[in-house]
């Protein structure tokens, strides 16, 4: 039978060659062959998997510091503290006469200092490292490069707040020349905070007046040495749950936001979450409790305060490895510079 078929095909002009035998259909159905490969449903799946161009990043709280007084350069990196000249005029007067040479009129100074803090960060990658990112269409040197900016700038942050401890180099949150901060009124509702639980405890009108009784405060703080009115430019600095409390609605269905705007015509609000209390999600708040801070900008033609740095970025050179990069960056801060604490008045525990 096997040479019959092998004949008939040869015959027709087909040939196989070396085959030994040709198996009919009555042949082939007869039972279902062993399988010498795995069984599998297709190709694999990498070969049907597109990876999108677009990459996303994860999201970090902003910096918000250098928005809500500002950011000033002093001095360069070299530089390890910065001195502000203080002065005070003093003097006396006496009654006019035509040989009389009484009376004296002077000047009085002071030295203000602060430290600088230098920081760095350090960014390595290897020659196999970056060209297997980039087959995921990561450019990973740029990328590192852009991870140690932020981290340096996060920190910089950091420090407007709260300063560096054991040098002199203060944050606006924490400066030991700022005044006591004061305690919110009591509630209707019961206690003194704006929220509890995350659900509204005071009306429209409480969060006002806590916020009229810090303008008052800045007024008793200044006494009269300044012009503080409501027509000045002024900040409200709170956390971002806080500020939530600005659209509580009265009676009259006016929000307290709105009351704040026909008060105060100049008012600036701002967030941050170290206004923030601490939580699990937020280390940089405050332990007391949520915190308020009510800012005159500028009083007497000066402004109250700048965050302060003297180098915000150096980049230094790339030391090459024999398949790999390394460089260091860094970065300075003088903390914030507070040079009229009497126009800033606080509340803790809103």
């Amino acid at each position: 039978m096997q040479n019959q078929n092998l004949a008939f095909l040869k015959d027709k002009g087909v040939t196989f060659f070396g085959a030994q035998d040709i198996m009919t259909p009555e042949q082939a159905f007869d039972a279902q062959p062993a399988l010498t490969t795995t069984p599998n449903n297709g190709v694999p799946s990498w070969l049907t998997t597109v990876i999108d161009p677009s990459v996303i990043e994860v999201l970090f709280t902003p910096n918000k510091a250098a928005t809500i007084i500002g950011e000033v350069k002093k001095g360069s990196w070299v530089d390890s503290q910065v001195m502000f000249p203080m002065t005070e005029y003093v003097g006396e007067v006496s009654s006019y006469g035509d040989f009389s040479n009484n009376g004296r009129s002077g000047m009085n100074m002071q030295f203000e200092w602060r430290q600088s803090y230098l920081y760095q960060t350090m960014i390595e990658y290897g020659e196999l490292e970056e060209e297997r990112a980039g087959l995921a269409k990561i450019a990973w040197a740029a990328g590192l490069m852009k991870s140690a900016v932020t981290w340096l700038d996060k920190f910089q942050n950091l420090t407007y707040f709260y300063g560096v401890a054991g040098l002199a180099n203060y944050g606006l949150l924490n400066d030991p020349n700022l005044n006591a901060s004061l305690t919110p009124a009591l509630k209707a509702a019961g206690g003194s905070t704006w929220f509890v639980n995350g659900t509204p405890n005071a009306t429209a009108n409480e969060v006002y007046n806590d916020i009229l009784a810090l303008f008052q405060q800045l007024v008793a703080q200044t006494n009269g040495l300044v012009d503080i009115d409501q027509e000045s430019r002024l900040v409200l600095a709170l956390s971002p749950a806080s500020m939530t409390a600005l659209e509580f609605t009265n009676t009259y269905g006016l929000t307290t936001r709105a009351i704040l705007r026909g008060a105060f015509p100049s008012l600036r609000v701002e967030s941050a979450v170290q206004y923030g209390v601490v939580t699990t999600s937020n280390n940089q708040g405050n332990a007391g409790g949520n915190f308020v801070q009510l800012i005159a900008e500028n009083v007497g033609g000066q402004d109250t305060a700048f965050a302060c740095f003297n180098e915000k970025l150096r980049t230094h050179r790339i030391i090459l490895g024999s398949s790999s990069m390394t460089q260091k960056c860094t970065q300075g801060t003088f903390g914030t510079v507070i040079k009229q604490p009497m126009a800033i008045s606080s509340m803790l525990g809103v």
